[in-house]
């Protein structure tokens, strides 16, 4: 395809949204009600999921496979297990229900997070409510998506791909191993992979509801939880107890233009290292990067990174991939800032031959967010472990023109725009999605606006960079119900870290208090306090 046809195909194809012929604009038609549920049956969780969650909690955990149908146009065809795991509620006696959590990803393996409900929840939720962690179809426990039968297959594909591709031979090797990684995925992971969309997760949880008893559903979902509580809302609007949305996508965008929505995820990481730079120049030296002007060290630093890697005194070599995807990461949690703040001059000061001040060697440890790619509330202890549901999930309910010889265009006009992120969000599922091989999803597009007997609390950060501000606004807008509070902080999700819009959450799940709109809190921490 020459250049010139290329761009006219793109603009084109990003103005109008057209990205899959024949494709529904609302929902899927193809779903049917499923028959009812059959109770979940508690038992001893598993000796190596017991090992994951701390030792105080695994007395009081139990766990269940909880069978559903692998298509839910075909209630009673093929099932698969999902993994749950309950957390009792401390005050049996004066228990509401169940509350179910989702973390995020898409990929999240959200079993163990019954578990830590403490690190986001006030006490009194946990004395009323029953916290229930699951690991959604594809993920973790519940039959993986795989796209490879064996490690030496996934290493040998992974091993050609760059994650901020920036030559050609990057570039190019990027594009065929990613040909071949779907390729793959078409032929290896089988029946489940027609089935991952979120609206396939969203018919799960509400047969998981009624496997717990509950006649609606409480729930909290953190970043890509979001979207999937905002689509159970939708299909399930009567269903819907109490749902809390905390790190919001926008749903509208994120399923009718997954290019356009992913090039404002990019502007959202853009506008939250720009406020980490203005934060570190205004405390002055508690950030160890606030000699002279941050904005123009780091632009400095980035660009010099971009044609060529520098040692650091301790012997590591970062390169431009190694600065794109620590701080991309690390943007998602203000405890790192100090840390990221003290590397980020240990590289400078590499660059420019200067003695560094800073630490020699300098651990900025990497969050389990996929190099701040994935839509998901890590915790800081669990490691990240690669199944292929984020693409399954994403391909499936993200449209992408399915061109990936437009991946050099959209990369250069990206990088534009989002100097730092621009790259590396072309090079993720829009580079993939184009030749996913599933053609025409049963996949949730909408309608968003339909109401529920209770409003949707809507949570956003001002500064959160996976999931930007104004996508918790238009969340809030496009539902047919719901209330948006506000935190005047960094980070990716906030709940269990702003006192004030703990509260907030506490009374809507416990009492369903409806919040004024429009309420701002402040964060518990503020960086580099």
């Amino acid at each position: 395809m020459a250049l010139p046809n290329a761009r006219r195909t793109l603009a084109s194809a990003l103005a109008l949204g057209v990205v899959w012929s024949g494709l529904a604009i609302g929902g899927s038609a193809a779903a049917q009600p499923a028959p009812r549920s059959a109770p979940a049956s508690w038992t001893t969780c598993a000796a190596d999921v017991l090992a994951e969650i701390p030792a105080a909690q695994r007395d009081k955990v139990s766990c269940a496979a909880y069978p559903v149908p692998v298509d839910h146009a075909k209630p009673r065809g093929a099932t698969i297990d999902i993994q749950m795991m309950k957390r009792p509620a401390d005050d049996q006696a004066h228990k509401i229900g169940s509350l179910f959590i989702n973390p995020g990803g898409p990929g999240g393996a959200g079993l163990i997070y019954s578990a830590y409900g403490s690190s986001f929840f006030q006490p009194e939720v946990m004395q009323r409510f029953d916290l229930i962690g699951f690991d959604p179809r594809g993920v973790g426990r519940s039959a993986p998506l795989k796209c490879f039968t064996t490690q030496e297959e996934a290493d040998e594909v992974f091993g050609r791909m760059s994650p901020v591709p920036v030559t050609k031979t990057e570039i190019r090797n990027t594009m065929d191993a990613t040909l071949d990684y779907t390729k793959s995925c078409g032929k290896v992971a089988g029946p489940l992979l027609q089935h991952m969309s979120t609206e396939d997760v969203a018919r799960d949880l509400d047969l998981m509801r009624q496997g717990v008893g509950d006649k609606q559903l409480t729930y909290v979902g953190f970043s890509y939880g979001t979207l999937l509580g905002a689509t159970y809302a939708n299909i399930f609007p009567s269903k819907s107890r109490a749902i809390v949305i905390d790190g919001n996508v926008d749903p509208a965008l994120r399923t009718r233009n997954g290019a356009e929505y992913d090039k404002q995820r990019a502007q959202g990481f853009e506008i939250a290292l720009d406020a980490f730079l203005k934060r570190c120049d205004t405390v002055g030296a508690k950030c160890a990067f606030s000699d002279g002007d941050p904005r123009a060290k780091f632009d400095a630093l980035r660009d010099h990174l971009r044609t060529q890697p520098v040692t650091l005194p301790g012997g590591a070599v970062v390169t431009f991939a190694d600065v794109i995807g620590r701080v991309s990461s690390n943007l998602y949690s203000p405890s790192t800032f100090t840390a990221l703040a003290a590397w980020l001059q240990s590289i400078h000061d590499a660059i420019n031959g200067v003695a560094s001040l800073a630490a020699a060697s300098v651990d900025v440890p990497l969050l389990a967010n996929n190099r701040g790619l994935a839509d998901v509330r890590a915790l800081g202890d669990t490691p990240y472990t690669f199944d292929d549901s984020y693409y399954g999930v994403n391909c499936t309910d993200k449209p992408f023109l399915r061109v990936p010889e437009l991946f050099p265009l959209v990369a250069k006009q990206w990088e534009r725009e989002s100097p730092t992120f621009g790259r590396s969000q072309a090079a993720s599922d829009l580079l993939t999605c184009a030749s996913w091989p599933v053609r025409h999803p049963d996949r949730w597009a909408g309608p968003w606006n339909r109401k529920t007997p209770n409003p949707v609390l809507v949570v956003g950060n001002y500064y959160d960079p996976a999931t930007q501000y104004k996508f918790a606004q238009r969340m809030a807008k496009e539902l047919g119900n719901a209330r948006l509070i506000s935190v005047d902080a960094f980070g990716h999700c906030i709940l269990g870290d702003s006192a004030g819009a703990d509260t907030v959450a506490t009374d809507y799940l416990v009492r369903l208090k409806v919040p004024a709109n429009g309420q701002v809190f402040q964060p518990n921490v503020q960086p580099f306090a």
